[in-house]
């Protein structure tokens, strides 16, 4: 029995806001932002380490992409990422938009700000 909570996640067992989802590759927000936006990426196969992930390439493209839409969408020219992975035993990226410019979003608006990166995602 897996008790990864990512991979529940990744198996719809946990509910999360997800921005991004393909084969590989799952994007949803987290529950603690540090930013409105804070994403977290994960590939759905279950590796502890994000540098044991094999398509590599592929995985950070998809953490590109998100960054790319939480620019347009919160309206900040610097997105911030951070790799560490000693909170949850799942590989993750760390994608968060910088607030310190000064913009105010509410940061546990959860769903309104998965919708706003999702806007920006379709393009």
């Amino acid at each position: 029995m897996n008790t990864c909570i990512f991979c529940k996640i990744v198996t719809k067992e946990i509910p999360a806001e997800v921005v991004y989802e393909n084969a590989d590759f799952l994007a949803f927000l987290d529950i603690r932002p540090l930013s409105p936006g804070h994403t977290l990426v994960i590939p759905k196969q279950h590796y502890r380490w994000v540098w044991d992930v094999p398509n590599a390439g592929a995985y950070f493209e998809v953490a590109k992409k998100v960054a790319l839409a939480q620019q347009k969408a919160f309206g900040v020219e610097m997105v911030l990422s951070k790799i560490v992975g000693e909170e949850v035993p799942h590989a993750h990226i760390w994608i968060f938009p910088d607030n310190t410019a000064g913009k105010t979003y509410e940061k546990v608006d959860i769903a309104g700000n998965a919708q706003k990166i999702r806007e920006f995602l379709k393009n």
